[in-house]
């Protein structure tokens, strides 16, 4: 969870600077879903399908901060090698996109995949409660229920689609739209890493021994904006949250010299990274690229 924190800190210094090409969605403060989640993961067998909010989710499943920091800075080297940018990563058994709901049918497609492989591997796509007006959503989860698919579909209810509080986008239940499916779910209203740990256990077991479906809800809170510096939320409602902030919570039930050695541990890391992606070369332009390849589409 620090590396991660240390990594999305740099990277909202580098987009003002002026270093990162494009645009970038930070995992401020939502940092304990995704090692809680991908925690029980095997990286080899198990995939994982990410949204436009995935650097978190990328470095708790691949470790692979080289990777993930020449690729927003679009550079040789990187995951994509910089032509995806800070959205599009495929690496492994992992992949992201920022089109919001498409990637669930995608995820539905790759679980369907493994069940009629037998290869007993679990699916686990995370979507925002932003996704959650998109129709598509529930034509998967409809499909997934009735065909029993290992798919955990992980929803992180951060509060806010863009910059719409989610008591102006939804109405209902968030567990129950999953139920109308004969889904099961479960909700966690908690930011400290062990809780989400153990409700994700409990979420991927269903999925592995019962082969079925399971919507895992998990209240959270980002504290930093959207995107780049879009942020119209109040600033006490971002200071009331913070007292739920994943890290803090964590600190407070290990001894300091732990945690002092994982900071200079990830600044280094992510220090080392940085300086050895400043004298990477770029690719190409992409259009240049892809008319050199033979593959420019009009």
């Amino acid at each position: 969870m620090v590396l991660i924190r240390c990594f999305e800190e740099v990277v909202l210094e580098l987009y003002a600077a002026g270093g990162v090409p494009g645009t970038t969605h930070t995992y401020i403060g939502q940092e304990a879903n995704a090692v809680g989640v991908i925690r029980h993961l095997n990286p080899m067998v198990d995939n994982v399908i990410s949204n436009h909010r995935n650097h978190g989710h990328y470095l708790a499943y691949s470790d692979d901060v080289d990777g993930l920091l020449r690729e927003i800075l679009a550079r040789e080297g990187g995951v994509c090698e910089g032509r995806g940018g800070s959205q599009h990563l495929h690496s492994g058994r992992f992949l992201s996109n920022g089109v919001q709901g498409g990637i669930v049918p995608v995820a539905a497609g790759m679980a369907m995949a493994e069940k009629r492989a037998g290869t007993g591997a679990a699916t686990v796509v995370f979507i925002g409660d932003g996704t959650l007006g998109e129709g598509v959503v529930y034509e998967t989860l409809n499909m997934a229920s009735l065909w029993s698919l290992p798919l955990l579909v992980v929803v992180e209810n951060n509060r806010y689609a863009q910059t719409t509080p989610i008591e102006r986008a939804l109405a209902g239940s968030l567990t129950a739209r999953a139920e109308a499916f004969a889904v099961a779910s479960e909700q966690v209203d908690s930011t400290d890493v062990d809780v989400i740990y153990r409700a994700a256990g409990r979420a991927l077991k269903h999925v592995r021994e019962a082969g079925k479906p399971f919507w895992l809800v998990i209240n959270t809170y980002r504290f930093a904006a959207h995107s780049k510096g879009d942020d119209f939320r109040p600033r006490s409602e971002i200071e009331r949250y913070r007292a739920y902030d994943p890290l803090s919570i964590a600190k407070a039930s290990l001894d300091a010299k732990s945690c002092d050695a994982a900071m200079r541990k990830a600044k280094a890391r992510i220090a080392a990274s940085l300086a050895a992606a400043q004298h990477a070369s770029g690719p190409s332009a992409p259009v240049e690229w892809l008319v050199r390849s033979g593959e420019l589409w009009i």
